[in-house]
């Protein structure tokens, strides 16, 4: 199951966060979480495959196409999570407040802007690199997720950048 890393790591009798189902038809939507946990982050999360492929993004996702931010792939979690916000109590996985900083939808694009499928989307990731444009509250645009490998990291260094179009920022 998709999900058995996610809920492995909660007590569902402790934390209000969504048991892991895996949902079913993929409406393409996209949530950015602003976690305060041990350190401030926010989770970018995109809806495919009927989980929400998740990535922790320390400094969070810019609009400045200079900006190529890291973005270190998570476990999967439920789409249900999309709506989370609360406080996941001391001693519990990902311990803090989390509350929704944006949120939308995507279209997973290729290199010349074609819309790809779903399952096009997915290979993507599993090859290691998604276009997509957002459409949300405060980001728009074209964005990519590309990974990298380094030798101190186990392989989930990802980077998140937007690309340059009419929703780019300089600053």
């Amino acid at each position: 199951m998709a999900l058995a890393v996610y809920n492995s790591k909660r007590n569902f009798k402790e934390t209000s966060e969504p048991e892991g189902l895996e949902g079913e038809k993929t409406q393409f939507r996209y949530v950015v979480q602003r976690h305060a946990a041990s350190h401030l982050h926010f989770d970018f999360r995109l809806e495919l495959g009927g989980v929400l492929k998740s990535w922790a993004v320390p400094k969070g996702p810019s609009l400045n196409p200079k900006d190529k931010r890291l973005a270190v792939m998570v476990e999967d979690h439920p789409v249900s999570y999309i709506n989370f916000e609360g406080r996941i109590p001391e001693g519990n996985y990902g311990a803090g407040e989390i509350t929704i900083w944006d949120s939308g939808v995507f279209t997973p694009i290729d290199a010349k802007h074609h819309t790809l499928s779903e399952q096009q989307a997915l290979d993507g990731v599993k090859k290691g690199e998604i276009r997509f444009m957002l459409t949300g509250d405060k980001l728009n645009g074209e964005f990519v997720l590309a990974h990298f490998k380094s030798d101190n990291q186990k392989g989930n260094s990802w980077l998140l950048i937007k690309h340059q179009d009419t929703f780019a920022v300089e600053e």
